[in-house]
């Protein structure tokens, strides 16, 4: 498209290239992108305060150490190997994490944050971290380092049982099982985390990932200090804390999460009270056997809320409140499709129009595309192969987390192939050329400005002479009765090549413009 004087056709073509570039920047609406902005933000605000916390916990255990070596001596050695094998895991996942910038082109913004609305694609980590159903070299990776990870950590606490439900609570906060999603495949945890993801989103997931790091150092240092400290052991010195399923909800839906203690001791909740309502315990579901009570409430607008309460415990006698609260973020619930042609907001009958169709915060496992001559090819990726008719309408249906279903139509202008353009020795139209380069020449036919590769043979055409009869050649070059009608042709004369007929090997294809040849010679 570049280089030369462009026609209004081609201006027309670039123009529609520049819609089709917009309708892909909207695969995701700026307010779902712009809450895992949020939800990232916050967890780097986390893992900050985390952070330091952990310090002054370390800090803490090597001054026992020095004060009392006999019972801190050997976990105050522990926690430094473990800060140690954290620091060296947290470094590897903001290695990742820049990789996302760095691989999509992302810039940060001046003032520091990240440009979410921007970070709508996915294709970046789907393509380095995926192939097929199976995972590359870079998916491997990073798999093998987070079980190294956890191998590492493991074998630090060891078999020693005062540490079993710490392991069992680590297991489970970085398990790696395969994910049986609900068409009943079984999915990796990269393929079902990350695969076919904004990127915005698997950059805040690695954030979250980052955090369950720093949380475990802090629960490991915790564990070190109550197993070495008596006051350790009070419930004074836990914290309640709101775990929920998922950290981002449509508008409406149900808010599901635990409250649990930060320990995760084996002690029953007498009373539970949620945003100033009081949560009956006697009910089964909503608490379970290690003393975790189960919380759900419909939740609100589009936004950040804020989930208060407060958990009550007996010790020693006496009950005891320890008040909680937590963020979540309420995101839109997708209402549009994202339907777009990958060549021109148009498509073409007879041939293969590639296509890709989504839907806004849905895995393609859970889209359905349907409509005459759509077949799917790929993740999210279609081709289109119209028929009859002067439109095509692509019906487009997902199935929402909480069961539901969302649905949205487009419709596609259905456009005949255009009529190709006749070439003699890469030239058309009218041209000078003398005897001996026309008895040389081939007959082509191409279809100039047309965005698809679809070659054309040249079977047949008219060769004419003025004064002499019309003389059909079989072929696309003169054969022995049309170069005896050209030595014949004198200077200044034009000869002509008409009535081209090519082929193809999809559509039938239209009748081909003419070559004028004036001779030189």
């Amino acid at each position: 498209m570049a280089g030369g004087k462009q026609s209004a056709r081609q201006k027309m073509i670039n123009l529609m290239y520049l819609v089709f570039i917009a309708m892909i920047a909207m695969t995701m609406t700026k307010e779902v992108l712009s809450a895992f902005g949020s939800m990232n933000a916050k967890f780097v605000s986390t893992n900050e305060l985390t952070s330091e916390s952990n310090k002054t916990l370390i800090k803490g255990l090597n001054q026992k150490a020095k004060d009392q070596p006999a019972k801190f001596s050997v976990p105050a050695q522990k926690a430094q190997r473990v800060q140690a094998i954290s620091d060296n895991f947290d470094a590897y996942l903001e290695t990742l994490k820049q990789d996302i910038l760095k691989g999509g082109g992302y810039e940060r913004e001046e003032d520091g944050s990240l440009p979410s609305e921007k970070m709508d694609k996915g294709d970046y980590l789907d393509e380095k971290w995926f192939t097929g159903d199976r995972l590359t070299k870079e998916g491997e990776e990073v798999m093998a380092k987070i079980r190294d990870y956890k191998k590492d950590i493991k074998s630090i606490l060891g078999e020693d049982q005062t540490y079993a439900k710490a392991v069992a609570n680590f297991d489970k906060r970085f398990d790696l099982s395969n994910v049986t999603n609900d068409e009943g495949d079984e999915l990796g945890y990269l393929d079902y985390n990350y695969k076919g993801f904004p990127a915005i989103a698997s950059y805040a997931k690695l954030t979250a990932m980052q955090s369950d790091v720093k949380t475990t150092e802090a629960n490991i240092y915790n564990l070190f200090l109550g197993n070495s400290l008596d006051e350790a052991v009070t419930l004074k010195n836990y914290e309640a804390i709101v775990l929920p399923t998922k950290n981002a909800y449509f508008a409406g839906e149900e808010y599901q999460g635990t409250v649990v203690l930060g320990k995760y001791a084996n002690v029953p909740p007498i009373k539970l009270n949620v945003n100033g309502n009081e949560v009956s315990l006697d009910d089964e579901k909503n608490k379970d056997s290690v003393g975790n009570a189960r919380i759900r409430f419909k939740t609100g607008n589009v936004g950040e809320h804020e989930v208060t309460g407060v958990f009550t415990f007996v010790e020693k006698g006496e009950e005891l409140p320890i008040p909680f609260s937590a963020n979540y973020v309420v995101v839109p619930r997708p209402n549009s499709a994202t339907i777009s042609a990958d060549k021109m907001n148009v498509v073409y009958r007879g041939v293969d129009n590639p296509m890709t169709i989504s839907f806004a915060g849905v895995p393609d496992n859970k889209v359905n595309a349907s409509a005459s001559g759509l077949k799917k090819v790929g993740n999210g990726k279609y081709v289109m192969r119209p028929t009859t008719g002067a439109n095509v309408t692509i019906n487009v249906t997902a199935k929402l987390d909480d069961g539901s279903t969302a649905g949205d139509k487009k419709t596609f202008r259905i456009k005949e192939i255009p009529a190709p353009t006749g070439y003699f020795r890469g030239v058309a139209g009218a041209t000078k050329m003398s005897k001996s380069g026309v008895g040389k020449g081939t007959v082509e036919a191409k279809l100039d400005d047309f965005d698809f590769d679809l070659p054309l043979t040249v079977t047949q055409f008219d060769f004419k002479v003025p004064g002499q009869p019309t003389i059909t050649v079989r072929g696309n070059k003169l054969d022995s009765r049309a170069k005896g009608a050209l030595n014949r042709a004198r200077r200044g004369q034009t000869v002509q090549i008409l009535n081209v007929k090519a082929k193809s090997s999809g559509p039938r294809i239209k009748k081909v413009s003419p070559v004028i040849i004036e001779i030189t010679n």
